[in-house]
C-alpha cells in the first residue's frame, strides 16, 4: 500500500510539473539571413536593420572589432542628453567654457572642427550641434570636462554606459574619436546604441539630421558661427544627396576608413545603417564617400526589392500529439503560437522555405490551451529563417478512471513491482518462520519448566522420610 501511494504521489508531482511547463511563455527565435543579391558594397563592414521590425536586412563583417572614428561622438552626445534628460530648453540655458584641457590633444591634428576658441562660452545645445553637425572635437572635450571635471572621467561614464546597453564589442578611450588605444566597437553595436538614444531622445535626431546650423553669438563670434553637416547625404545638390535620408553621423581616419551611420524612410519602410572601413579616394585618387554610395545603394534595394510578408500564421494547424488519460479525447491539434513576420525579397518565393516540424511523442492529461506540445523550424537555403513553438489548440481534462486503470494495470507489469512482491513475500516467510520458531521455544520452555517442578517436589518428599 505505502509503495503504491508513492507511485501516486510521484504521478501527481509529475503533472503538476506538466502544468507549470504549459502555463510558461512560449518562445519565438528569429535569427538574421541573407539573400543572393549582385550589390557591390566597398565598405569593410556593415549592419542594415528594419527599424520597424529590427529584421537584420544586410551583415557584413558587422561583428568584427573596429576604430570607429567620430561614431564615437553619438555616446558623447547621449551621456550629454541623458544628464538634461533630453530636453532643448535645459541644454540651451547652461554654458560651458573650454580650456587648456580641452584643446591640448587636439593641436595638430588637423580634426574636424567647429571653430570654438579657447574661453569662448557656448551653450550645451549648440555644442550638441557643433558635435553631430560638422563632428566639432573640440565641443566633444569642452562637454565632457564641463560634466564630469575631466575628460578621463567622462570616458569612464562612457564605458559604463556601453555595457549597461549590451554594448559587448565596445570600448571607449576617448570623447570624439581620434585615434587612441582601445578605442573600439563594431556596426552591431553601434547600431544597438544609436536605436537606443533615438527611442530615448527625440531631440537626438533634431540635432544631428540638419543640413545646416546657426549657433548662437557669442564675444569671439558675434554673428553666430555657421555649421554644414560632414553627411553629404543630407546636403542638397551634393552628389551623395538622398532625399529620404535621415542624419546622423559621420567618421574618417586612415585607421578607420570612412564609417557612416543614417537612416532612411520610404513608402512606411525605415531602415538603418552603420558601416565601417569605406575607402577615402577612387582609383584615381580622388576623395569619393563611397560610405554615402553603400548606404544610398543599400536602401534603393531595400526599398525596391522587399516588402513585409506573413511566413506563418496562427490559423495552420500542424499535426496532432497523442493524449494519454483524456477525457474523451485521445489526441490534440497544434498551431504556431504566433504569427511569424518578416521583410522578405518580392522576387523569392516563400513557398522556397522549409518547414521542420518537431511534437512531442506524447501528452499526459490534463492539458491547457496554448500548451507548447512541440516547434516548427523555418529554414531558407540551410538558413534558420525563425524557430516557433507550437501549441496545443484544445484543453484535454484528465480522466481519473482511466488513470487510475493504467497505474493498477501497471503494477502487474512492472519488473519492480514484481521483485517488491516477491521481496515482500520472503519476508512474510521469513517472519512466520520466525515467530513458529520463538512460538515452539517458549512451548519448550514451559515444558521443561513444568518437568523441573515436579522433579524437585519428589525430591524434597523423600527426604522426610
Amino acid at each position: 500500500m505505502k509503495v503504491k501511494k508513492r507511485i501516486l504521489s510521484f504521478v501527481s508531482l509529475l503533472t503538476a510539473v506538466v502544468i507549470i511547463i504549459a502555463i510558461m511563455p512560449t518562445q519565438m527565435t528569429a535569427e538574421a539571413i541573407t539573400f543572393d543579391n549582385d550589390l557591390t558594397i566597398y565598405s569593410e563592414a556593415v549592419y542594415m536593420i528594419s527599424l520597424d521590425t529590427d529584421d537584420v536586412v544586410y551583415s557584413k563583417n558587422s561583428d568584427q572589432q573596429r576604430v570607429p572614428a567620430s561614431l564615437t561622438k553619438i555616446m558623447t552626445c547621449l551621456l550629454v542628453l541623458e544628464a538634461n534628460n533630453g530636453d532643448e530648453d535645459v541644454l540651451r540655458s547652461k554654458t560651458a567654457v573650454g580650456g587648456y584641457d580641452a584643446f591640448n590633444e587636439l593641436e595638430g591634428t588637423g580634426c574636424s572642427n567647429a571653430d570654438i576658441k579657447r574661453g569662448e562660452e557656448v551653450n550645451y545645445y549648440d555644442l550638441l550641434c557643433a558635435l553631430m553637425v560638422p563632428s566639432g572635437c573640440e565641443a566633444a572635450n569642452i562637454l565632457a570636462i564641463d560634466m564630469c571635471g575631466s575628460i578621463d572621467a567622462f570616458v569612464e561614464k562612457m564605458n559604463l554606459k556601453a555595457a549597461e546597453i549590451g554594448m559587448t564589442n565596445t570600448h571607449y578611450s576617448n570623447t570624439h574619436g581620434l585615434f587612441a588605444e582601445n578605442n573600439y566597437t563594431t556596426c552591431e553595436d553601434i547600431a544597438l546604441l544609436t536605436k537606443y538614444v533615438m527611442n530615448k531622445y527625440d531631440l537626438f535626431m533634431t540635432i544631428c539630421n540638419q543640413a545646416e546650423y546657426d549657433m548662437s553669438p557669442t564675444k569671439e563670434h558675434p554673428d553666430g558661427t555657421h555649421l554644414i553637416t560632414s553627411n553629404k547625404m543630407l546636403v542638397e545638390g551634393s552628389d551623395y544627396y538622398y532625399r529620404f535620408a535621415k542624419g546622423i553621423k559621420t567618421g574618417f581616419l586612415d585607421a578607420a576608413g570612412r564609417c557612416l551611420v543614417s537612416t532612411a524612410t520610404r513608402n512606411g519602410y525605415t531602415y538603418l545603417i552603420v558601416s565601417m572601413g569605406a575607402p577615402a579616394v577612387n582609383e584615381e585618387g580622388e576623395d569619393t564617400m563611397y560610405n554615402c554610395i553603400d548606404h544610398v545603394t543599400l536602401y534603393e534595394w531595400a526599398f525596391e526589392n522587399l516588402e513585409y510578408a506573413t511566413i506563418l500564421d496562427t490559423a495552420s494547424e500542424m499535426g496532432e500529439v497523442p493524449v494519454e488519460y483524456g477525457k474523451g479525447i485521445d489526441h490534440v491539434t497544434v498551431k504556431p503560437s504566433m504569427s511569424y513576420s518578416q521583410l522578405w525579397p518580392k522576387n523569392v518565393d516563400k513557398s522556397q522555405i522549409k518547414q521542420k516540424i518537431t511534437l512531442n511523442q506524447s501528452v499526459v492529461a490534463p492539458v491547457t490551451v496554448g500548451q507548447p506540445l512541440g516547434s516548427i523550424e523555418l529554414t531558407y537555403e540551410g538558413q534558420t529563417v525563425a524557430k516557433i513553438d507550437l501549441v496545443s489548440t484544445a484543453a484535454v481534462e484528465r480522466d481519473e478512471i482511466k488513470s487510475d486503470v493504467k497505474v493498477a494495470a501497471s503494477f502487474k507489469d512492472s519488473a519492480a513491482i514484481k521483485i517488491a512482491i516477491i521481496v515482500a513475500v520472503g519476508a512474510v516467510l521469513v517472519y512466520v518462520l520466525i515467530f513458529a520458531a520463538i512460538m515452539v521455544l517458549r512451548r519448550n520452555r514451559r515444558r521443561d519448566r513444568y518437568y523441573d517442578d515436579d522433579y524437585d517436589d519428589d525430591d524434597d518428599y523423600d527426604g522426610d522420610e
